[in-house]
């Protein structure tokens, strides 16, 4: 399939396993730093404290479309407007353009006299809200409350032994697929290394408390142990919750009641900051 046949199959698909859109949260669409970007509002939220939502795909799929179920469902539970919008996408743009997109969304809500009260994002989603949160620390800029990590994928290095230990018990990412993702994100020549591209390797101090939620049969899982680790040794609060047998980002498939109780547990930690 052709690239753009790939975005489309990848949005449909996770249309279906996200399940129907739930009759309560009107979806808003508008622009926000010149990017389209849709508001999902849950009955009687606040357009304040938002949660700012960074869509996965690995840096070239995934859209606001494929994430509409898993947005909706999360501002459902946590009773709070989301906000997702979609970021250039490699191989078109590469690292750092979905960071700057990213920074230039945050940076904008900030000028509108928002701040998210939440940052959350799933997969690479996860890395660039990370991302974000330290580049808004580094800029002085007021930070979120909180942030939420699902299956985040933070190492482009691919250091972790998951990688290969869960390779066969993860139906949905493969390691081949990813270290081509990671390269056309970051061009042949590029430093995975670097905290635009895997912000693991960044400096973690002075962030606000991390949740990060991931599937034990995850090949993303060590990524979620390693930014512990060095959270932990920065003096930043990371708590780390490993679902047994669930796969990458298993909370896209409403069906699974995994997903449920993963979704339940982030509303009560996001809110639990007020």
């Amino acid at each position: 399939m052709s690239l753009a046949e790939i975005r489309d199959s990848f949005e449909v698909f996770l249309l279906a396993q996200g399940g129907p859109q739930d009759p309560t949260v009107e979806q808003q669409a508008f622009e926000l730093a010149g990017l389209s970007a849709c508001r999902f509002i849950p009955n009687g939220a606040s357009a304040q404290s938002p949660i700012l939502f960074c869509h996965g795909g690995g840096y070239q799929i995934g859209s606001i479309t494929s994430h509409a179920s898993l947005m909706s469902r999360i501002a459902s539970v946590c009773k709070r407007p989301v906000i997702g919008f979609n970021y250039r996408l490699a191989p078109e743009h590469r690292c750092p353009a979905a960071s700057d997109d990213c920074m230039a969304v945050y940076t904008s809500l900030r000028e509108q006299g928002v701040t998210p009260h939440t940052l959350m994002g799933d997969s690479a989603g996860g890395a660039l809200a990370l991302g974000t949160a330290m580049q808004a620390r580094d800029r002085q800029m007021p930070l979120p409350q909180n942030l939420v990590l699902i299956s985040p994928w933070l190492d482009l290095t691919m250091s972790g032994a998951s990688y290969e230990t869960r390779r066969d018990r993860d139906i949905f990412s493969k390691p081949e697929q990813l270290r081509l993702m990671a390269r056309t994100y970051i061009g042949r020549n590029g430093d995975a290394t670097t905290p635009l591209a895997s912000p693991v390797f960044g400096d973690l101090r002075g962030l606000p408390p991390i949740l990060v939620h991931a599937g034990d049969a995850d090949i993303t899982r060590d990524d979620a142990i390693l930014l512990s680790a060095k959270a932990e040794q920065q003096q930043t609060k990371v708590s780390v919750r490993l679902f047994p047998d669930m796969v990458h980002h298993f909370q896209m498939f409403s069906a699974l009641p995994e997903a449920a109780q993963s979704l339940a547990e982030i509303a009560v930690f996001v809110n639990a900051a007020r």
